[in-house]
This record gives structure tokens, sequence and C-alpha cells, in this order.
């Protein structure tokens, strides 16, 4: 069996970078971990309008309810890297109502685009598992607030 990776070390430098320096020469490494990933690609999916919520795994989810886990800005992703690439699964619970091919694509170009840019690994694929829909609509600020008392 393959041993996971852990961490991957980016070992490619910016061409641009070597000017600002003065030098060409690398001073450390940069390690990145899975977790890192997977927080990237759980903040961009969630930017994305039409995405109710990450889905985590049933016991994951009651630990949360019963605060003995804080919320995972990981949750509902999974990473597999390589040295210079990854490819990530994400598992998603739609908004009733949101078309799901066009919302999977945007997904996937918005997951794409943070991870490429924010730690230069390449992304070489984004899955999408749509793992619930929820008819449950955003509070109207009226109720959110609370009610004032009458006399």
């Amino acid at each position: 069996m393959d041993e996971e990776i852990r961490e991957v070390t980016v070992t490619d430098m910016p061409e641009d970078n070597s000017a600002e320096t003065g030098n060409s020469e690398r001073v450390g490494n940069i390690k990145i971990s899975v977790e890192v990933v997977a927080t990237i690609a759980g903040v961009a999916t969630t930017a994305c309008d039409g995405v109710y919520a990450m889905a985590g795994s049933l016991a994951g989810d009651i630990a949360e309810r019963f605060g003995a886990r804080k919320k995972s800005p990981n949750k509902g992703v999974k990473v597999d890297m390589n040295e210079t690439s990854a490819a990530l699964d994400l598992y998603i619970i739609v908004k009733y109502g949101v078309r799901i091919p066009e919302l999977a694509w945007e997904v996937q170009e918005a997951v794409k685009n943070s991870v490429e840019s924010m730690t230069g690994l390449t992304v070489d694929k984004v899955n999408i598992h749509i793992e619930g829909v929820s008819f449950e609509e955003d509070e109207p600020e009226a109720e959110a607030q609370p009610e004032e008392e009458q006399e």
C-alpha cells in the first residue's frame, strides 16, 4: 500500500522572485500540508453562490453540534497530492433550485484557480460529489433580529 503524502515541498520558484531578491539561489524549502490545500479548496467552494454547505461525516457533524469539535474549513474535502500536483474530491450540499451542472463548473474553476494561485501546485482534477439538497431558505432579516417587547 502506498504511503499517504501529508505535505509536499514546492520546488519551483517564480521567475520574478529572483529579480526581487537579487539572486536566483533558493534560501530554503516550502512545505505545504494536505490540510492547507483542503482549507483553500473548502473556502473557495463555500464562496460559490448555490453551495449550501460542505458535507461531512455523520460522526463529525454530531461532534460539531455538541461542541466537541470546531467547524473545520476543510470539511468535505479530500486531497490526493504528489510532488507537483493535486487531485481534489469535494462533497457538497447544494441549495434547492440551482442548476447543478453550472454550479459544479463554477466550483471546479474557483477551486482550481485558488489552489494553483496560492500553492503553485497544478490541479489535475476537481471531482464534485453532490451529497444532498437543502430546502432551507435564508432567514429574512426581520426574523433574524430579536423581537422587541411590546408594551
